[in-house]
């Protein structure tokens, strides 16, 4: 299969993952400021490309930080509002951002690769089709969210992966963009 083969066009929503796909990651850390965001290279002209071929954006992001006390709730706001800010100001998009708060022990619904993100997208925008979604992250946990939920899924990284739970690899959300909009 070949993302040609999947005819994506506005019908389609792409779900994707935050920390070390639209940022970089932070080894052994979190992002607790918008002083240790820093958008990955190629990232804000990849959603300018990509706002014109989805009908829906959506990040889905664990973020056990907040169940750690390590940030609050606002912490995380005010880090997405500079996100969508830069993003927008550049002419990308993201329609909405969906986290979890929870802790990885505590198993919660929203977390991946559980969906409940995934849910709460599609009681948001219910013209969401899993079936015609892609899933972009950078671990198992997002593929096998993308594969619990029905999704295509995408794996982000600098050494492909073979695993049933990834049906593309890329290095980036950029060479992904790029290779969408030739083969569309």
């Amino acid at each position: 299969m070949t993302l040609k083969d999947l005819h994506i066009d506005n019908t389609w929503t792409l779900f994707l993952d935050r920390d070390g796909v639209i940022n970089k990651k932070l080894e052994n850390d979190y992002v607790k400021h918008t002083s240790e965001f820093e958008f990955i290279d190629g990232v804000l002209n990849a959603l300018r490309m990509l706002d014109s071929i989805f009908g829906k954006i959506v990040v889905v992001t664990n973020q056990q930080c907040i169940g750690k006390r390590i940030i609050y709730p606002e912490d995380l706001e005010l880090i997405h509002q500079n996100m969508l800010y830069e993003i927008f100001y550049l002419k990308g998009r993201i329609d909405k951002i969906y986290y979890s708060p929870y802790l990885a022990s505590e198993n919660h619904p929203t977390r991946k690769p559980g969906i409940g993100m995934a849910l709460q997208a599609q009681k948001d925008f219910p013209s969401i089709d899993f079936e015609k979604s892609i899933i972009v992250g950078d671990s198992l946990s997002d593929m096998e969210f993308g594969r619990n939920a029905g999704m295509k899924t995408v794996y982000i990284s600098n050494e492909p992966k073979e695993d049933k739970r990834i049906d593309f690899n890329f290095k980036s959300l950029i060479y992904f963009a790029h290779t969408l909009t030739v083969n569309l």
